[in-house]
């Protein structure tokens, strides 16, 4: 075994906190290891925040900034408050895929994309965004750049390579882009310093960042700690590992529950096995770490299909609502709120076709909810049984004397049957219908893929 010993670092006090590890190329995360570390201190703002992933490219015909400005005002009626804008740098040529490549080959950490418009033109979107109320994370992709990028040319060695001294690529089919080396000291100060250039000089409030679990967690920490010493950021992790939320990121993916939405409404798995990965995230990640539901993002859209399709039209809802109920952070991938039941293509121009949904209404109603309500954002959960649990999944959030309870038929048969409502105690009304609850209410009837939330009512 190895030990490692974390440095000084982030959240405000030491996290000498002695990690066990193999001698594998993997961390075995032991039961409750990092249940014990310090709890991440967020930027306040971050607390009741659903978070907009915007796709410039795709997000309009013209795909440039100032083409995104026009939306400021409905993605702020929608309830956004953190919009995370995928990457916004020049795109590699080398082995580039499709005609425009792909966003997560980057030619230049410090330039702008030019199909988007100039350095200017992104501050004034970052300034309409703040203006309105909102914050802006930008995507990071800390693990590989183009293959064109003038770092492979002029530090050859911040790059890995195989054993005849040849850059490789991170993955074989990741074939237009070369894989960083973060043993390399220089390679951190470089990104470092370019991640605090963004944060200081531009006035993005944090980063999304590409394969978090990717790059070295001593990488994480460092850059945190940098960034903090100019102001509190947000920092969201691709990655389903607690580590990252001990050491440098405020919020993972729950990529895990994602894949497991899709197993249910496909009739593949059952709705129990929502508690069981729910006490695993209660096991495994620090207190307060915050988790991503979300029903759909780039990566599901282009390659598994836009949520209605993949999941079906009801299922698409009833996980939304889920994504805004279960403890976590509720994500929308731009066109969700337009009911966009289209895969956007990757590498070329394939804009979203807004139209008038009432997906955009559902939405607006469950993430305010969301906002408002304290026990939707940060209450404590109780599950629910009912009469059969492989079909309803029944629990209440709960917030000092604010109560929400929250019933979804998972299935496309109707439901007939009885759920122990007896922990709710007050007068409610549900958020989509402001149909009154009767207490106490034992029997219940819902239709295929039904979905209520009953919030407190005066």
């Amino acid at each position: 075994l190895i030990v490692r010993v974390e440095s000084p670092g982030l959240f405000g006090g030491i996290l000498g906190h002695v990690l066990v590890m193999s001698v594998t190329d993997e961390m075995h995360l032991y039961e409750g290891l990092y249940k014990q570390l310090p709890s991440p201190v967020h930027p306040e703002w971050s607390l009741a925040a659903p978070i907009y992933e915007l796709n410039v490219r795709q997000f309009s015909p013209e795909g440039t900034f100032r083409a995104v400005e026009p939306h400021v005002p409905r993605l702020k009626q929608l309830g956004v408050k953190i919009v995370w804008l995928m990457p916004i740098h020049p795109i590699g040529k080398k082995h580039r895929k499709g005609a425009l490549g792909s966003y997560y080959s980057i030619r230049d950490f410090y330039g702008v994309n030019p199909e988007f418009g100039t350095l200017a033109d992104f501050q004034r979107l970052v300034e309409r965004f703040h203006k309105a109320g909102m914050y802006v994370i930008i995507d990071l992709v800390a693990n590989h750049s183009a293959w064109d990028n003038a770092l492979v040319t002029d530090h050859p060695d911040w790059y890995r390579q195989d054993t005849h001294g040849k850059i490789i690529a991170p993955f074989p089919d990741w074939s237009d882009v070369a894989a960083f080396n973060y043993d390399n000291p220089e390679l951190y100060q470089y990104m470092i310093d370019m991640m605090c250039y963004w944060v200081r000089e531009i006035g993005v409030d944090g980063y999304r960042c590409d394969v978090a679990n990717l790059v070295h967690t001593s990488f994480w920490i460092d850059a945190r700690a940098a960034l903090e010493a100019i102001r509190p950021v947000f920092m969201l992790a691709e990655a389903e590992t607690p580590e990252l939320n001990a050491f440098g990121f405020d919020m993972t993916y729950a990529t895990a529950m994602h894949h497991l939405w899709n197993q249910i409404a496909k009739g593949k798995s059952s709705p129990r096995a929502i508690d069981g990965l729910l006490a695993e995230e209660r096991l495994q990640y620090p207190e307060g770490s915050m988790r991503l539901r979300f029903t759909s993002n780039h990566d599901e859209n282009s390659w598994n299909q836009a949520a209605p399709v993949r999941m079906g039209q009801g299922a698409a809802r009833v996980c939304a609502v889920l994504t805004a109920t279960l403890p976590g952070t509720p994500l929308i991938y731009n066109g969700q709120e337009a009911g966009n039941t289209r895969s956007l293509a990757f590498f070329d121009k394939d804009c979203i076709v807004w139209q008038t949904s009432p997906w955009e209404q559902f939405y607006s109603t469950l993430l305010f909810a969301y906002r408002e309500h304290a026990a939707l954002h940060c209450g404590e959960m109780h599950k629910l049984s009912s009469s059969n649990d492989e079909q309803v999944y029944a629990f209440i959030r709960r917030y000092q004397d604010e109560q929400v309870l929250i019933i979804v038929n998972f299935s496309n048969r109707l439901f007939r049957g009885t759920i122990d409502t007896t922990e709710l105690i007050g007068r409610h009304a549900e958020l989509f219908t402001g149909q009154y609850l009767h207490l106490p209410q034992r029997k219940w009837e819902l239709p295929p893929w039904a979905y209520r939330i009953y919030l407190p009512a005066a």
